[in-house]
């Protein structure tokens, strides 16, 4: 039987949102520290590009984000940041919004994965 890929990019998007999850957590823990760079991760699209399995589009204009071809990559330092004295990157409402989009994604791809088991499992039948 082959292998249903949901439930393979299902597993890479967790891993993928668990290394973003310890990377924001980072620039949050290390808010104070002088001269340290916020971090983050290439966009979950762009992972997907480098597998075996490519994402489609549906619209040309889906995936034109510039910073799909990084990985992980420092921030600049914001001119007009308090922070900017110590030379410190994290802004932290930005990386408290990142954190609100990493638990709605995880959410989602949870949502996903409980929905299509149960559908999965509607077609067993007992016997």
């Amino acid at each position: 039987m082959e292998s249903i890929q949901l439930f393979a990019v299902a597993s890479r998007q967790a891993e993928w949102l668990s290394v973003r999850q310890s990377t924001v957590s980072g620039n949050i823990a290390n808010a104070n520290t002088p001269g340290f760079r916020a971090k983050d991760v290439t966009p979950f699209d762009a992972v997907l590009q480098n597998t075996t399995m490519p994402m489609t589009t549906t619209n040309p204009l889906h995936f034109t984000d510039a910073t799909a071809d990084r990985y992980v990559v420092e921030s600049e330092v914001n001119e007009g940041s308090a922070q900017q004295l110590s030379g410190n990157s994290v802004e932290l409402s930005d990386e408290l919004m990142k954190e609100g989009m990493i638990k709605r994604d995880y959410d989602l791809n949870t949502a996903i994965v409980k929905s299509f088991n149960r559908m999965m499992m509607m077609t067993v039948r007992k016997g």
